[in-house]
């Protein structure tokens, strides 16, 4: 339990792009600069869906020109197509392209055609095609949303999540993300379908859950039990599908980053982030969208130590 972490901070993408409302560009690279400080070592900067149908990432290229990188860090943009990709190489030629992209898919026939509008068969060719075009100059991060329960049909076979997994695998595509896209998940079918990828040759599997019943970070507790040392979280608990896709009910929003932290420290896990700037950080989150957000440890601060704990006991 005490192997260090590593946390992807989702905040700049999948927290923004359930804003009704988009982010000034200047805003957007404050806090990706800001999450750059604290020490995340990778951080989900945009996205390079189509700007009619998402809106808020319609400045991608001027967010991820206008950051201040740090060595050593990936700064990551999302691809639902080749035309992503294409944008993508366009950036990176630039000079100031992400360097990790993610490849996305659904584990179920409905969500892909509400979330993607096409279909898994086609989905798979268009993955297949996407790492074709990237030509190992990015690494690349597989995304299997409804991992762990859909929204429109249910229960999620956990060996289809499987099985994508490994075609990932095939495809060379290593670090792949597990979406608990709409809080079905719970501690026992987390660890059980945890364990099983993380026996698949050549695979990392990312946790990547949301806390729309609650039980996000034991979901995360279970991932880190069944091996798991990647994981997604957003300051704030802000997040969700695109403002303009509807599905689901309650609160849509990521594992908040700062309780995620909070809950890892002080069990004696490594995150290796600077705890005084994560603060800065949800603070600097709560200013730009101009509310109070979804994280219990944003109002109460960080709790003690283990050492300190264990001294009070």
């Amino acid at each position: 339990m005490s192997d260090p972490v590593t946390i992807c901070e989702c905040f700049a993408r999948d927290g923004l792009q359930h804003e009704t409302e988009p982010l000034w560009t200047a805003n957007k690279i404050a806090v990706i600069d800001a999450f750059t400080a604290a020490g995340f070592p990778r951080i989900e900067a945009t996205s390079y869906s189509h700007p009619d149908r998402v809106p808020a990432f319609r400045d991608a290229s001027d967010v991820l020109a206008g950051i201040t990188r740090k060595p050593g860090v990936y700064y990551k943009a999302t691809c639902p197509n080749p035309r992503a990709i294409s944008r993508a190489l366009a950036d990176l030629d630039a000079g100031h392209g992400a360097n990790e992209l993610s490849l996305l898919v659904s584990a179920t026939a409905s969500h892909t055609e509400r979330n993607l509008r096409t279909t898994r068969d086609a989905q798979w060719a268009s993955v297949a095609e996407m790492v074709r075009l990237a030509a190992g100059r990015f690494r690349l991060v597989g995304v299997i949303s409804v991992a762990l329960g859909c929204p429109f049909e249910g229960a999620v076979d956990p060996g289809v999540v499987v099985a994508d997994v490994e075609r990932f695998a095939a495809l060379g595509v290593g670090l792949v993300a597990l979406g608990d896209t709409t809080g079905h998940g719970t501690p026992s079918t987390v660890r059980a379908l945890f364990r099983r990828v993380a026996a698949i040759p050549g695979i990392t599997p990312v946790a990547h859950f949301h806390n729309t019943r609650g039980t996000g970070l034991a979901n995360c507790m279970a991932a880190l039990d069944a091996g798991c040392r990647y994981f997604d979280s957003a300051f704030g608990g802000v997040g969700g599908h695109p403002a303009q896709i509807q599905y689901g009910g309650g609160f849509t929003g990521n594992v908040a980053t700062e309780d995620l932290v909070n809950l890892l420290e002080s069990e004696g896990v490594p995150t290796g982030l600077d705890m005084d700037a994560v603060l800065a950080a949800s603070q600097l989150c709560e200013q730009v969208l101009g509310r109070e957000l979804q994280s219990m440890v944003a109002r109460a601060g960080f709790g003690l130590p283990p050492q300190r704990s264990l001294q009070h006991a």
